[in-house]
């Protein structure tokens, strides 16, 4: 019996365009790290939405402002997005990732106030993007705080239900334990 591999599905050229597009804002962030050049990939009233700390910007004036100061100078020097699934649409794009990175910078866009730990770091994250004339309008960008705050040392996994890097980790391997946590609360109601 032969092993295939699953066929890589195709997209459109619609598709593409918009994969290419989110690509070139990725690369404009992450890789050369040029604040210009980002916002060149985004209509001039667009919006980004960290959803747990909200924030981001409205407008090229505030998001020039979040993505030079905020945003592009600090990010981790390890910082390492692992691609889990993308989705594209006709006007937009979803894709799931595991973030890592090591605290050993300030992030106010992830956790403003909170001096640099040196801990790792790695969450699930998920980011919505809409397009509108071929750039992206808006970004809404999700993960679990408590997973990143537990991780940091800054909340007690413990004591409430919430888990740190454990979530990551099950993201990528859907096979690693479930319900931990009840069951914790089971036990410890009924010692």
């Amino acid at each position: 019996m032969s092993e295939t591999r699953a066929a890589k599905p195709s997209l459109t050229p619609a598709q593409q365009f918009l994969n290419d597009v989110w690509e070139q804002h990725l690369g404009t962030e992450f890789a050369t790290r040029d604040t210009e050049a980002t916002l060149d990939t985004m209509v001039p009233d667009a919006y980004v939405n960290h959803i747990p700390v909200m924030t981001g910007g409205v407008g090229r004036a505030e998001l020039h402002e979040f993505y030079s100061r905020h945003f592009i100078p600090k990010m981790p020097p390890d910082t390492q997005i692992i691609p889990l699934s993308r989705t594209i649409g006709t006007d937009r794009l979803v894709d799931e990732i595991i973030f890592r990175f090591t605290h050993t910078i300030e992030m106010d866009w992830m956790l403003p106030g909170i001096a640099p730990t040196g801990k790792p770091v790695e969450c699930g994250l998920v980011v919505i993007v809409h397009f509108r004339d071929g750039k992206l309008a808006h970004e809404h960008i999700y993960w679990d705080q408590a997973t990143v705050l537990v991780q940091l040392g800054l909340l007690d996994a413990t004591k409430l239900p919430v888990v740190g890097n454990a979530s990551a980790k099950k993201l990528s391997d859907p096979k690693q334990p479930s319900n931990e946590l009840i069951c914790r609360a089971q036990t410890n109601r009924n010692p």
